[in-house]
């Protein structure tokens, strides 16, 4: 019988939350989402430029697992299928739109073409006049 050679560590809440809404992809599935509402995996393709089918559907799968997105499927020829942001995925919102304020005012690249979902991250407008 197999026995794992080491114990399972204690993982911090903050690794778990890294882990559903970290990395490169996973957030801005969260903000198109968020921004569009329901959208069909094509028109979510659409949005998400630079991204292969193969990195999206994994990215939704695990979004979907962790139920931050949910899937809907119609019995309909041809099929449908929409995704949304389930209350767990809206939760996350105000985190990332933090962490995308924090960023902005640390690292700015003049040569970066913003999503236009993170224009309601941008706080840059709110404070010229400060």
């Amino acid at each position: 019988m197999y026995q794992k050679k080491l114990k399972e560590d204690i993982r911090c809440p903050l690794e778990y939350g890294l882990e559903v809404f970290g990395g490169k992809w996973n957030s801005r599935v969260i903000c198109v989402l968020a921004e569009l509402g329901t959208l069909r995996y094509s028109e979510l393709r659409r949005e998400m430029t630079n991204i292969t089918d193969t990195v999206l559907a994994a990215t939704l799968k695990s979004l979907i697992s962790h139920d931050m997105v949910e899937r809907r499927s119609f019995d309909e020829i041809p099929p449908r299928v929409e995704y949304s942001l389930t209350e767990k995925g809206r939760s996350v919102l105000p985190i990332l739109q933090s962490i995308c304020q924090w960023a902005g005012a640390f690292h700015r690249d003049p040569n970066a073409q913003p999503m236009k979902q993170c224009e309601k991250c941008d706080f840059s407008s709110e404070n010229k006049g400060n």
